[in-house]
């Protein structure tokens, strides 16, 4: 059976050490968010070059008919 001393230190070390848990835990929140953060934002650039890149293939596209007939010599 422990002293209620010892036992007091054992607690407390149980909380001292359950604090420390909790520090890292809110370290590594802290560094996904903002990964998360980073990531997301490299997502919507890579959105916006695919929307860019779709609409110059569009405009390509649309070209095509009249390219293909001032090659042929069609008016």
């Amino acid at each position: 059976m422990q002293t209620p001393n010892s036992l007091t230190e054992t607690l407390s070390l149980q909380i001292d050490q359950l604090l420390e848990r909790l520090r890292t835990a809110e370290q590594g929140h802290a560094q996904l968010a903002q990964q998360v953060q980073l990531l997301t934002q490299e997502r919507d650039g890579l959105v916006q070059r695919l929307h860019t890149a779709r609409d110059r293939v569009d405009a390509l596209l649309e070209r095509l008919p009249d390219l293909q007939n001032a090659l042929e010599g069609k008016p």
